[in-house]
């Protein structure tokens, strides 16, 4: 089992990329953020200022990594195990585009 909470990137039903923290609770409460984009690849400074907008950022040394689901339905997504960040203002779970 991950280490929660973990941020994944993964393209979303609507086709474009989604940073989601998974953070144990019901999934409908889990920080998001939509890139409203497939290309380019959201790259990691991108990741990270999101993350930061979200209130979390990596945890110490912990790099992103790209991991699929189990078959049959095989879904490509990177991860990195995150800590919420303690002097972080409200901000909403999503940018509205979700």
């Amino acid at each position: 089992m991950a280490l929660l909470p973990e941020a994944r990137m993964v393209v979303d039903a609507s086709g474009t990329w989604k940073l989601v923290v998974l953070t144990g609770y019901e999934p409908l409460e889990w920080p998001a953020y939509d890139f409203g984009r497939i290309a380019p690849l959201p790259n990691v400074a991108e990741r990270a200022t999101v993350l930061a907008v979200l209130g979390f950022t990596a945890r110490d040394g912990a790099v992103w990594e790209w991991d699929v689901t189990a078959a049959p339905h095989r879904i490509v997504y990177a991860k990195v195990p995150v800590r919420p960040v303690a002097d972080r203002a409200a901000v909403p779970a999503s940018d509205g585009a979700a």
